[in-house]
């Protein structure tokens, strides 16, 4: 049960609070928690198996890594509209068939981003329209050689490895 708050910082897109809560065994503990409107990510499959990836350069992961075309829920915004835009932006492409993989929290003990997880596929061309502050070249891996890159940890993005998980597991059952 929430007690206290104390705003630390709020910027563009986080807010930081230190909270006095009160746990569920009665103890009472300051609590240092980034709130985060959340995300969306998608794992878009083409007719040809392969899956949209983006080699993004990411300052605070250290240089460029894999992800999956993803972006930051703008107010009143329900996640689905974000993804739609965001793959057409990123992706260069929209889909016909959308499906929910579901959502999950990037790190419940100090992050209050929820992260909504969607499978594309019956793709078609889009307008790719990038942000000015986005450096990232677009590739289409084989759908099966990104599921390798997750299992040998050259993916290490936490949306980008539950999603191709999550959308294994839709497209091909128990196997996954």
């Amino acid at each position: 049960m929430l007690i206290a708050k104390r705003e630390i910082y709020a910027g563009r897109v986080v807010r930081l609070n230190v909270e006095t809560v009160e746990l569920p065994n009665g103890h009472r503990t300051d609590l240092e928690i980034l709130h985060h409107p959340g995300g969306a990510a998608v794992v878009a499959i083409d007719a040809g198996q392969r899956v949209c990836l983006l080699h993004q350069f990411r300052h605070a992961a250290g240089g460029w890594i894999w992800e999956l075309p993803a972006g930051k829920l703008e107010p009143g915004e329900p996640p689905a509209a974000t993804i739609r835009r965001e793959l057409a932006e990123e992706g260069g492409v929209r889909a016909r068939h959308w499906e929910d993989l579901g959502w999950y929290i990037s790190s419940p003990g100090v992050f209050t981003e929820r992260i909504y997880l969607y499978l594309a596929t019956d793709l078609e061309p889009a307008m790719h329209a990038p942000e000015d502050g986005e450096v990232f070249e677009v590739h289409w891996l084989p759908f099966d050689q990104a599921i390798d890159k997750v299992h040998s940890g050259e993916f290490t993005d936490g949306k980008t490895c539950l999603g191709l998980l999550k959308a294994r597991h839709r497209l091909h059952g128990h196997e996954a």
